[in-house]
């Protein structure tokens, strides 16, 4: 009987070392605090967050919904992103969100790009905290 390969798995390292499928989103319309939740079809071995505001708006990137429990903004829990910054996060994760601070003045911009892995996103665990929420 001939031998399976293993199947796509958050420890399966050949999971991770394959090129990432490409998955591209954003936003052109991210009024001053709002949020936007990005779900990927499939794990994602990384994630870059782009923000391309014209004006001098930040934006910014979080693992957890700003409203969460314990206080994701309040804990310092997100990386913020200065007008045509960008930040790339070499982790494993089903979504991100990114959010306007609600002292911007106008609409921000962003896009996001993922690569994700076959990893069905059923078998990833929930990011929370230390670091995350906490």
């Amino acid at each position: 009987m001939p031998m399976e390969p293993p199947a796509p798995g958050l420890y399966n390292v050949g999971s991770y070392q394959v090129s990432g499928r490409p998955y591209v989103t954003g936003s052109l319309l991210l009024t001053a605090g709002k949020e936007v939740r990005c779900t990927f079809p499939y794990v994602a071995k990384s994630v870059t967050v782009i923000n391309n505001s014209s004006g001098s708006y930040p934006i910014r990137a979080t693992f957890n919904a700003t409203g969460s429990p314990g206080g994701v903004i309040a804990g310092m829990h997100h990386v913020t992103l200065r007008s045509s910054g960008s930040q790339t996060f070499n982790t494993k994760c089903v979504q991100m969100y990114v959010s306007a601070p609600s002292t911007n003045g106008d609409t921000a911009q962003f896009t996001l790009i993922a690569e994700l892995t076959n990893i069905p996103i059923g078998r990833m665990y929930a990011l929370t905290g230390s670091g995350l929420t906490d």
